[in-house]
């Protein structure tokens, strides 16, 4: 039998939560549909290489809507962005970890996110969290994105 953490001899599941301190969950966590259904999206994605090109049209598309709005009020912003997912600050500054970016306008965010839920985009209401796309977004949705983007912006503006 493995010794425990505390010096202790322990099953090993007697570590984890609720017998013991170590919490463990996640989405795919030990439910057989839930892992048959991951199962059968790596492999759709592994014989389907494309859905990876789609995904990067995708999020270069939305980051770039997003961009314009921001640029045509002269707002400060990072956006960090890598495939099918980006995340915003309102900051000037570069964005790396959560020191730097605990130095944006997290209360811009906060009324930035407000703006675009009450115009029906919903995003991830926390400015540390990454935005998640998917290859369902048509470029109708992308223009939509942009234009909710603007009229957000403008109403923080004004």
């Amino acid at each position: 039998m493995p010794v425990g953490a505390y010096g202790g001899r322990k099953e090993i599941m007697d570590h984890v939560s609720p017998a013991g301190p170590v919490y463990q969950a996640g989405t795919l966590s030990g439910n057989p549909i839930a892992m048959a259904a991951g199962l059968t999206m790596l492999r759709h994605l592994h014989e389907n290489p494309s859905v990876y090109t789609r995904l990067e049209e995708v999020g270069t598309g939305v980051v770039r809507e997003i961009r314009k709005g921001l640029d045509a009020l002269n707002l400060p912003f990072t956006i960090n962005h890598i495939g099918s997912m980006y995340s915003l600050f309102f900051t000037s500054e570069e964005v790396y970890d959560f020191e730097s970016a605990k130095k944006s306008d997290t209360a811009m965010f906060g009324r930035y996110f407000q703006e675009m839920l009450q115009r029906g985009v919903y995003l991830a209401p926390s400015q540390f969290e990454s935005l998640f796309l998917s290859t369902a977004l048509t470029e109708e949705h992308i223009a939509h994105i942009g234009r909710t983007n603007q009229e957000a912006l403008a109403a923080l503006q004004g």
